[in-house]
């Protein structure tokens, strides 16, 4: 007999839940996946009665599923599922009742999914406990960002799991529950064609980039005290440049795959007050247009305490101290307000040393280039014989895309869909383990403690570019392009 699973969101009525989290569960309900979920709980400080928690997620729902997914049979199902209770962290009488609640049907597993304040999840894992709410079979997802440093980082780990053993800590970055970054996967080991290639032999540079259109669109508090290196680079950029440059794991294990991530990140070589300048570039948008709107800079959109001091846009130019890649630099890149929104993985290949063909256009070098957003698709950029009857052989760029699949056409699913189901199996394939976490940390505070030593500049650029020229100059100094 499967195991069932009573999943609480602590959290239930925040942003990310209502865009994210219940739209995706209600898809795995759509596609048949969630029979295992016999109650969704979604906390809240706020007193709600249970129809009006239903009532506004229907509403929530309708607006932010696209219309042709949205099925009135699969809602009556999804909703005899959704229940709702306060809860406020420095309240026992709460989690007692939420444990009574759990103890009514016993559920083999409890999952609990904490879309809060990092701050409050060591209190709620240690109120979880007190009030009996956790056993052996219980497990606890945790959002990003875990901490703001190394220290605080360690500090939310040790008390998580003084309740929760880490076989049942699930740490989540959604940009691991995407289609093409587990496809990356499939390319480098499932291919002999590329297999031999993934190396500094062959490979010159690798490139990440995060692009945002939007500003900080009211998170300004947050993110005064945050950053893009914090925000975007220790976790995301970190994490898919981790997969791109792992040695081929010893098994498909959630434990051999992430053992080898945490090799790359051990092998990053810190950035020091030293280099700092030839190596990164912090930048902060100005006002500007995006899409032909105008928009205001990074200090006109609110009052924000030190936001002189935060940047809003980083470019980092890594280097992995191991036998695969040294040589090879993994140029990142991540900001807001920029010219236009996505994410994607470059692997740029090392050109021919000679070319026998006339107006060989060389400098378009063979990439694999591997979209995340706003469209998801892997491409090989390569060069072919120019048609027509001219005497000489001429060449042209091709794009050959890896991800046409007829059969699967139109299916596409959204992150979060992926590792709420892994959750809910139990699968920590797409999670990130403590060491892992807090490896990235250590790396990221090098960058920090080198900025700070060496005074490095916030470097101005207008909304709708592509970040400060500093950040070109960053790559045209070793002869290469930032590829766009």
């Amino acid at each position: 007999m499967s195991q069932t699973v009573d999943l609480v969101i602590f959290g239930g009525t925040g942003d990310l839940s209502t865009r994210k989290l219940l739209p995706a569960l209600y898809q795995l309900h759509r596609h048949g996946l969630a029979d295992r979920l016999q109650r969704i709980v979604a906390t809240g400080r706020g007193e709600i009665d249970q129809e009006t928690f239903r009532a506004e997620a229907h509403a929530n729902l309708q607006t932010f599923l696209p219309e042709r997914d949205w099925d009135a049979a699969v809602w009556e199902r999804f909703r005899d599922r959704l229940h709702y209770m306060q809860i406020q962290a420095d309240n026992d009488e709460h989690f007692t009742r939420l444990a009574d609640l759990l103890a009514q049907h016993n559920a083999t597993v409890k999952l609990f999914y904490l879309a809060t304040l990092p701050s409050l999840y060591g209190d709620i894992c240690s109120h979880l406990q007190a009030a009996g709410a956790v056993d052996h079979h219980s497990r606890v997802v945790l959002e990003k960002p875990l901490g703001h440093d190394l220290a605080s980082c360690h500090e939310i780990n040790r008390q998580v799991a003084a309740v929760f053993g880490e076989e049942a800590t699930f740490r989540i970055d959604h940009y691991l529950g995407k289609e093409t970054v587990q496809n990356l996967l499939a390319v480098r080991f499932g291919n002999p064609l590329l297999h031999p290639l993934w190396n500094n032999t062959f490979v010159d540079n690798v490139q990440i980039t995060v692009a945002e259109e939007i500003g900080v669109e009211g998170r300004g508090s947050y993110y005064a005290k945050t950053g893009a290196l914090r925000d975007m680079v220790q976790n995301h950029l970190l994490q898919v440049l981790s997969i791109v440059a792992m040695e081929p794991p010893t098994s498909l294990d959630p434990t051999d795959i992430r053992d080898e991530k945490v090799k790359v990140l051990r092998c990053l070589e810190p950035i020091t007050a030293a280099n700092a300048k030839e190596r990164s570039v912090r930048g902060r948008y100005d006002a500007g247009a995006v899409k032909g709107e105008a928009v205001s800079g990074f200090l006109e959109e609110a009052e924000y305490k030190d936001a002189e001091t935060t940047e809003t846009f980083v470019a980092l130019k890594a280097t992995i101290n191991n036998w695969r890649w040294a040589g090879v630099p993994f140029y990142l890149r991540t900001g807001k307000r920029l010219s236009r929104r996505y994410s994607e993985i470059v692997i740029e290949f090392k050109k021919l040393s000679f070319s026998l063909f006339a107006n060989d256009p060389n400098e378009l070098s063979n990439k694999l280039v591997i979209r995340l957003q706003p469209e998801e698709t892997i491409s090989l950029h390569t060069l072919n014989k120019k048609p027509g009857l001219t005497r000489k052989l001429r060449l042209q760029p091709v794009e050959l895309h890896l991800t046409e699949d007829p059969q699967h056409k139109g299916v596409s699913y959204d992150a979060y869909e992926r590792l709420l189901l892994d959750a809910i199996n139990g699968d920590q394939t797409l999670f990130m383990r403590r060491d892992e976490v807090e490896t990235a940390w250590r790396w990221i505070d090098s960058v920090i403690a080198a900025w700070d030593e060496a005074g490095t500049p916030i470097k101005p650029y207008n909304s709708g570019t592509m970040g400060p020229g500093a950040a070109t100059a960053l790559v045209a100094v070793d002869g290469r392009n930032w590829y766009e």
